[in-house]
C-alpha cells in the first residue's frame, strides 16, 4: 500500500552512525580501577538524596538502572560498589571519544558526554561504507581508551538511535534502506519517539500495539484519530526522519541545582543560589550568546517542582547580579515562611540570535525502496 498522501521529493540518503558508549560512567570507574573489575558498580553519592548517575552491566542484572533512587539501588543490590561521580574525568574521556569521532566526520551532534549522532554520507578516511566507518570508530575507541562502545547505522537518526540499542553492550547492527519497513513491522509502538506510555495505552485501546499496525493505517484514519501528531507519527512509522545531523547544537538554557542534605527555609538557600549563579555565569559565557531570562527553580520537601522565570531587558552584568535577581524572586514564592525546601536551582534561558537547524517535519516521502541497492 502507498501510504504518502503528498507527493514531495524523496530526500536524498543520509549514512547516519549512532554511537553510544556501554556503562560509560562505571566504566570509565572499572577502567581506571582493576579492583572494581567484574563487580556491580553503582555511580552515585550514597545517600537519601542521590540519585544514581550509572549502573554497570554487573549491576544492571539486580535491575539497578540510572535515575534510580540511590537507597533503591542498595536494596537491589546490597554488594554493590558505590562510586562517588568525576565528571571531571567523565568529560575528559568524553573529548577523547569526540576527537576519535573527528578523525571520521566534522558532521557530529552530541546528545550527551556518552553518545552522538554521525553523518558518514562522506567520511574522511575514505572507508567505502557506514558500516566500516563504525566498526573503525569502536576498534579506536577499544584500543586506543579501553573502553567500549556500541553503534547503530541506519539511513537516519531515529533508525539509527534504535539500533545502536539492539546489541548492547559491545554491539554493532545494521538496518540497511531495503530492511526498515520489515525492521520496524514488529517493534512496540512505544519504540516511535513522541509515544509515550499514555499515548502508547491510547494507541493500545485501539488495537495498535505494533509500528506494523500504525504502518497499515490510512493515512486519513491516523489524522482523524491523532490530530496534529499524525503527520509525525506516520513518517516514524515507515521509517522516515529527515532531521539532519546538527554540529554545535544551540544551547536554551544553561542551569544548575543543588540538593540539600535536609530539608531547609527558603532564606537559608541563599550561600547556594549564590555558588549556582557562579557556575551558570561561567558556562553561560563560555555560550558568547546573551541570555534574558532568569529562572529560579525550587523544591519544596513534597517533591513538586516550582519553577519562577523573570525576563529582564538585558543579560545580568555579573554571577552577583544574577544571584541578586534570583534571590529577589523569593518575593514570587507563595509559601509560608516555614516551608522547608529540598532543592534550588539557578538557570539562564532565552539566549538572543540563537540559530536553529530546520527540521523538515512536514515532508512525507515515497516509502518505495530505490531500485538500485544502496548499501550502509
Amino acid at each position: 500500500m502507498r501510504h504518502s498522501l503528498l507527493h514531495v521529493e524523496a530526500a536524498p540518503l543520509r549514512k547516519i552512525v549512532h554511537v553510544d558508549m556501554d556503562a560509560f560512567y562505571a566504566s570509565v570507574e572499572q577502567r581506571d580501577d582493576p579492583a572494581l573489575r567484574g563487580r556491580p558498580v553503582v555511580v552515585a553519592w550514597k545517600g537519601l538524596r542521590s540519585v544514581v548517575c550509572a549502573a554497570s552491566y554487573e549491576a544492571r542484572r539486580f535491575g539497578v538502572r540510572s535515575a534510580m533512587p540511590a537507597v533503591r539501588a542498595e536494596r537491589l543490590c546490597p554488594d554493590a560498589v558505590f562510586v562517588p561521580p568525576d565528571f571531571t574525568r567523565y568529560k575528559a574521556v568524553s573529548l577523547a571519544v569526540r576527537e576519535i569521532f573527528s578523525r571520521h566526520t566534522d558532521l557530529i551532534e552530541p546528545l550527551s558526554l556518552d553518545e552522538a549522532y554521525l553523518d558518514v554520507t562522506e567520511n574522511k578516511t575514505g572507508l567505502p561504507t557506514a558500516t566500516r566507518v563504525a566498526r573503525a570508530i569502536r576498534e579506536q575507541i577499544r584500543s586506543e581508551l579501553n573502553l567500549t562502545a556500541s553503534a547503530g547505522v541506519a539511513p537516519n537518526k531515529f533508525l539509527a538511535k534504535i539500533a545502536s540499542d539492539w546489541r548492547k553492550p559491545d554491539g554493532l547492527f545494521v538496518i540497511q534502506p531495503h530492511q526498515v519497513m520489515e525492521f520496524l513491522r514488529d517493534l512496540p509502538v512505544g519504540r516511535i519517539p513522541g509515544v509515550g506510555k499514555v499515548t502508547e495505552q491510547h494507541l493500545a485501546q485501539r488495537g495498535i500495539r505494533t509500528v506494523g499496525d500504525v504502518q497499515a493505517l490510512d493515512r486519513m484514519e491516523l489524522e482523524t484519530r491523532f490530530g496534529s501528531f499524525s503527520t509525525r507519527l506516520h513518517q516514524l512509522a515507515q521509517g522516515i526522519d529527515h532531521s539532519p545531523v546538527v554540529p554545535n547544537r544551540v544551547r536554551k538554557q544553561v542551569s544548575a541545582e543543588d540538593t540539600f542534605p535536609e530539608d531547609i527555609p527558603l532564606r537559608e538557600s541563599e550561600p547556594a543560589i549564590r555558588r549556582l549563579a557562579e557556575k551558570v555565569w561561567k558556562a553561560s559565557n563560555a555560550t558568547a550568546r546573551a541570555a534574558r531570562t532568569i529562572v529560579l527553580k525550587l523544591k519544596p520537601k513534597e517533591f513538586t517542582s516550582l519553577p519562577r522565570s523573570f525576563t529582564t531587558p538585558e543579560m545580568p552584568k555579573s554571577a552577583e547580579a544574577l544571584a541578586d535577581t534570583a534571590i529577589a524572586m523569593f518575593d514570587r514564592v507563595d509559601f509560608p515562611p516555614e516551608q522547608l525546601f529540598r532543592l534550588v536551582g539557578v538557570g539562564l534561558s532565552n539566549f538572543q540570535q540563537e540559530v536553529e537547524a530546520p527540521l523538515l517535519t512536514e515532508e512525507i516521502a515515497s516509502s518505495e525502496v530505490s531500485a538500485e541497492p544502496i548499501h550502509l
